[in-house]
């Protein structure tokens, strides 16, 4: 006869006994990017996703920590490769160039923000000047500290809710100029005073939850400290580092240190003694770090109050089922990137594009026949002068409880400058999105990058998705946003920049017609026209039948010029708008740029399955090659046997 103790499915009893250990715990550090395969016997899972952390810049603040978040409990798939994404720590700016944020780092359904870029110094305009616009902190998961600068307050970045702190504010009293430091995730950074920098904002010690193997001895996403300038007839102290290995300021003509690798942490700001030409480099921020912790099967003797407890608590190990849904094609988008308002500005970015091949096999966690939530991405909102533009939203098919598989990245809103210092500096840039949006033209601002193809696992495998054009500073002319199918085209001489066309999805989908594409003859997510000084705007995205994918064209002043609303992304169709029009008029979100388009999701099945969507504005039909076709226009669920 067996033994009690190994009589159990999950490797223990109920008995008398309080034994509550669940046995040796499953530790995997992931410094780069790549796939954490679940053991057979694992069904929860604590993980930690620490972002890189924000650069340091040359005479200036210290860089924000990496974003953290720490899941308790999460369910998954025995023996199962997941992607984890490790995002890099920023370079460190040099002399007065503010640097960069650090890049997201992902694992499962949770996704975490490159810490924040510190400001640099900003003395006004003069030889070796950069612009005032970069004297501030920018946002990320923790903020960048504020830079030295004597043209006016020193604004530290924001941090992420639930993700990291902000930075401190910079002090701009001459001679005794200091930089803030970058905040952390347990603590703000510290403001800078007179003479002294502020110090980098403390990281958290998560050695209780995973043990010192990885960090500084389980310590993470500690802030830079702040730059301070010597002067000669005076004294000046640089800001310390934050716990967690971040780079610690300098007060004289040295580079900064940088972050441990692998610790989120922001990188030091650099400070000077002999002048603010001095050619110094701040600290580059750490790259970020994924840890996983599996919860092994229990072991050992267990009371009933100890598994009841258990359970209750979603620690208890447990069987989850799997089941595998065949399809003949799955097509998303999501909805497209908004717009601002201003003559010049960039044209929205179309939705990112997932489009499997006609034979595709998706698996779930759960039981079979269980409903699968259905996400439709909504389109970005315009907004006014000065304001970050708003990116569409994602599409996805699955969430947390089925562990998301499909997701096609919203699309990246269109620059919103105005020809002097917007509140964001950032907004001169279009956004980054699954197609990325269009760039400012008066200041040349950059088109940028589409983040559809850059993802991890299918999403990625069958993503499409393209940059947006640049800003053209000499005549003035805003570049088109990206498209599914093109990049958009930067600015012209006297015409804003076209947005790229969509994506053809009828290859793998089918010439479905109207009933399930819409009136876009299955282009998708074209992106959105820009506007220039002049009196013609960039045209939306277009297929080679015409512009039909979704792109919004951009308006133009006419006459009298007055403001005039871009055009929007096409309803379902993933398209990014067009920029709108406005001289000395309105600079509200309300009044602003033009909407994204919608997303849409489309999927074949054999035609020997049973399929059912919710709501009801969702549709099944029968289509051409016997085959069911899914069609979600609006979030809701799909239930396939």
């Amino acid at each position: 006869m067996a033994s009690p103790s190994n009589s159990s499915q999950n490797g223990g009893i109920l008995g008398v006994s309080n034994k509550t250990s669940f046995g040796r715990c499953t530790l995997t550090v992931k410094t780069s990017s790549g796939n954490i395969t679940t053991q057979p016997g694992t069904a929860i899972v604590n993980y930690l996703v620490v972002a890189g952390g924000g650069s340091g810049a040359g005479l200036g603040g210290g860089g924000g920590a990496g974003g953290v978040t720490n899941v308790l409990s999460a369910s998954v798939c025995a023996a199962t490769a997941y992607p984890a994404v490790i995002g890099a720590g920023a370079t460190g700016g040099t002399n007065m160039q503010r640097g960069a944020n650090g890049v997201d780092s992902s694992f499962l359904t949770t996704t975490t923000s490159g810490g924040g870029a510190a400001g640099s110094h900003a003395p006004g305009p003069g030889p070796g000047s950069s612009p005032i616009s970069n004297r501030a902190g920018v946002p990320g998961g923790s903020g960048g500290g504020g830079g030295m600068s004597t043209g006016g307050p020193s604004a530290a970045g924001t941090g992420v809710a639930c993700q990291g702190n902000p930075g401190g504010t910079g002090y701009t009293v001459n001679p005794a100029e200091a930089a803030g430091g970058g905040g952390g995730d347990t603590g703000a950074g510290g403001n800078a005073t007179s003479g002294t920098g502020g110090a980098g904002g403390a990281g958290t010690d998560f050695s209780p939850f995973y043990g010192t193997g990885f960090g500084v001895s389980g310590v993470l996403a500690g802030g830079g400290g702040g730059a301070a300038r010597l002067d000669q007839c005076g004294s000046a102290t640089a800001g310390a580092a934050g716990s967690g290995g971040a780079g610690s300021g300098t007060n004289t003509d040295t580079n900064a240190p940088s972050a441990t690798a692998n610790t989120g942490s922001g990188g030091g700001g650099a400070g000077y003694q002999s002048g603010p030409a001095a050619p110094t480099t701040g600290g580059s921020g750490g790259s970020g770090v994924v840890v996983v912790k599996e919860l092994n099967k229990a072991s050992g003797v267990w009371s009933m109050q100890s598994q009841f407890s258990a359970v209750q608590q979603g620690t208890w190990p447990r069987f989850i089922p799997t089941f595998t849904m065949a399809t003949k094609g799955i097509f998303m988008v999501a909805g497209g990137g908004g717009s601002g308002s201003y003559p010049s500005n960039g044209g929205g970015g179309g939705g990112g594009v997932v489009l499997t091949p006609n034979s595709y096999t998706a698996t779930f966690c759960g039981e079979a026949g269980s409903a699968i939530p259905i996400t439709v991405g909504a389109g970005g909102t315009g907004v006014g002068w000065e304001i970050l533009t708003i990116p569409g939203t994602d599409s996805v098919i699955g969430d947390s409880s089925t562990l998301n598989i499909l997701t096609a990245k919203g699309g990246g809103g269109g620059s919103a400058g105005y020809p002097g210092w917007p509140v964001d500096p950032d907004a001169y840039n279009g956004r980054t999105g699954g197609s990325g949006g269009g760039g400012y033209g008066q200041n040349g601002g950059a088109g940028a990058a589409a983040t559809q193809p850059g993802q991890t696992g299918d999403s990625g495998t069958y993503g499409f998705g393209f940059a947006g054009g640049a800003g053209n500073a000499g005549p003035r002319s805003g570049g088109g946003g990206g498209g599914a199918g093109a990049a958009g085209q930067d600015g012209q001489p006297g015409d804003g920049g076209d947005g790229g066309a969509g994506k053809d999805v009828t290859p793998v989908m089918g010439a479905l017609g109207t009933p399930f594409y819409g009136p876009t003859n299955g282009f998708f997510a074209g992106g959105g026209g820009a506007t220039d000084c002049g009196s013609t705007g960039g045209n939306g995205g277009a297929g080679p039948s015409g512009p039909l994918s979704g792109g919004g064209p951009a308006a133009y002043g006419g006459s009298p010029q007055t403001y005039r609303v871009g055009g929007a992304g096409g309803a379902n169709t993933g398209g990014g708008a067009g920029a709108s029009y406005a001289v000395n008029g309105p600079s509200t979100p309300a009044t602003g740029g033009a909407i994204g388009g919608s997303g849409r999701i489309i999927i074949n099945f054999p035609d020997s399955n049973t399929v059912s969507v919710t709501p009801g504005t969702n549709s099944v039909n029968p289509s051409p090659g016997s085959t069911k076709t899914a069609v979600f226009t609006v979030s809701g669920t799909l239930t396939v046997s």
